[in-house]
């Protein structure tokens, strides 16, 4: 199931480019998404037992962003499916006009987006310390082509900074990778292993290892002072890359931290790394909040929202015990609202033709459905009651001050204060008043259900944990030695 998983999306990604009719391209794509989440149902029912000598296993961590990809890839697909047809007809159009097209081919778009689902799949199941830098690098390499999708120089500039950052920070990680192994000697490097055997481990060569691969995966997963590439890239995207590269390809960044921290904390050396963990996820909400307040672009606004969610999660991590089950959750929080954002993002760019903030007012007119969703999002997005990030916020906090930590907590509410002002602010104003510019329009369903169940599903998750997510929740907690 493991490798069915990962080799189904890949065949048919590579296959991809060589169809040449549109409308089976994206039969293949909503069917792969549909394929993808049935299997990744039935490893919650059926956990699929470890392949490849263990480099390939399926534990709770891997459980839980596995599904979070799965998840937002099969809504990303409902919405792309009709944003294709739109993007072709458009570029037809221009053909016929005489203007250069403004798109990328829409083979190159369903191929990359399938590799780029295989290369996270991989990543959540990667349990050597190798495979999994392998397959983050993967990542990198599938996406790059859909950032540049709209083939316009600020795409072009987005997608280069993109690749040549995250390099940087890959061959970083490589090297905490390298020095990893010298600290291993013989001990095989999966994951596990290390965990297991942490007392055989050479602590200097530790430390320097963790402190690599921080700075390493933290480029990719947007941790600040690392995080210059996101706002490009996320604001360049189409919205539905866009929701995909926040809501699901963050998240395999810091998978690959936190697996490297599990072996830190079975070492003894708990409080080294996560002491950079809190530290990490201060500063990133610092920078975020200074460069939300007065954002005058919606969707790099939503982008350094993402970096302080990923400072959120550090910080959860880093305080430990209850923060470690409340980073998990708030996981699950975020990448489900902010794909929700970016999707609704997307509908506001389509109707308005302007991603500026200062030429986007009356959304609940013009655009009845997406102005309530958006609203929804800012209400979610910054932690309020009874949205889902409130809750996994509220157990990060209380984490903060059971551990003591009273200058952190403070300094975590008063950041969070500081964004909720500045992106209400932007995004009430978006919403309200009356625009002169556009008519009211008709939504279609595929542009409203996709980001509609995902908000209702972040508003559940704010009322009521089921069970088995609270299971699996507390068993990722206990192996990253939380509680």
């Amino acid at each position: 199931m493991v490798l069915a998983l990962i080799l189904i999306p890949a065949v048919i990604g590579g296959g991809a480019f060589f169809v040449r009719n549109d409308l089976l391209r994206r039969v293949l794509l909503l069917a792969i998404a549909v394929t993808h989440a049935g299997l990744t149902v039935a490893c919650w029912v059926w956990r699929p037992a470890a392949t490849a000598s263990g480099w390939l296993a399926l534990d709770a961590a891997g459980l839980l962003f596995l599904s979070i990809t799965s998840g937002l890839f099969l809504a990303a697909t409902v919405y792309a499916v009709p944003y294709l047809r739109r993007e072709h007809d458009r570029m037809t159009r221009d053909a016929v006009e005489g203007f250069l097209f403004s798109n990328a081919p829409e083979a190159t778009f369903t191929g990359c987006l399938l590799l780029f689902l295989a290369a996270m799949t991989l990543v959540t199941v990667s349990q050597h310390v190798g495979l999994l830098w392998v397959a983050v690098e993967a990542t990198t390499l599938a996406s790059a082509p859909l950032i540049y999708f709209h083939r316009h120089h600020r795409s072009l500039e987005a997608a280069w900074k993109y690749l040549l950052i995250c390099s940087v920070g890959i061959a970083l990680a490589l090297l905490g990778n390298f020095f990893l192994a010298v600290a291993a000697g013989s001990t095989p490097l999966v994951f596990s292993e290390l965990a297991a055997r942490s007392g055989q481990l050479n602590v200097p060569w530790l430390k320097a290892a963790f402190l690599l691969v921080l700075v390493g995966y933290g480029t990719k997963m947007g941790l600040a002072p690392l995080h210059t590439w996101l706002p490009d890239a996320h604001s360049e995207s189409p919205s539905v890359i866009s929701a995909l590269l926040s809501g699901a390809l963050l998240n395999c960044a810091f998978l690959g931290i936190i697996r490297t921290q599990q072996v830190c904390a079975a070492a003894g050396l708990g409080d080294f790394s996560r002491g950079l963990l809190v530290d990490f996820g201060l500063i990133s909400m610092a920078v975020a909040a200074a460069f939300i307040v007065g954002q005058t672009d919606f969707k790099r606004m939503l982008a350094y929202s993402s970096v302080e969610h990923m400072g959120i999660l550090a910080l959860g991590v880093g305080l430990g015990g209850a923060g470690v089950f409340g980073a998990m959750l708030h996981a699950v929080n975020h990448s489900l609202t902010k794909a929700m954002l970016f999707l609704v993002a997307g509908n506001i760019l389509g109707a308005y033709g302007t991603k500026s903030t200062a030429n986007v007012r009356g959304v609940l007119r013009v655009l009845p459905v997406s102005g309530v969703l958006w609203v929804a999002g800012l209400l979610a997005i910054t932690g309020s009651p009874p949205f889902g990030p409130f809750l996994s916020e509220f157990v990060i906090l209380k984490a903060a001050l059971d551990a003591g930590r009273t200058g952190v907590a403070v300094t975590y509410l008063a950041l969070l204060a500081v964004i909720f002002i500045g992106m209400s602010t932007i995004m009430l104003r978006m919403a309200q008043g009356v625009s002169v510019r556009v008519e009211p329009r008709r939504e279609s369903w595929t542009a409203v259900v996709p980001p509609a169940v995902l908000a209702t599903v972040v508003l559940m998750l704010g009322v009521y944990l089921p069970g088995r997510l609270t299971q699996l929740l507390q068993e990722t907690a206990r192996l990253l030695g939380g509680m």
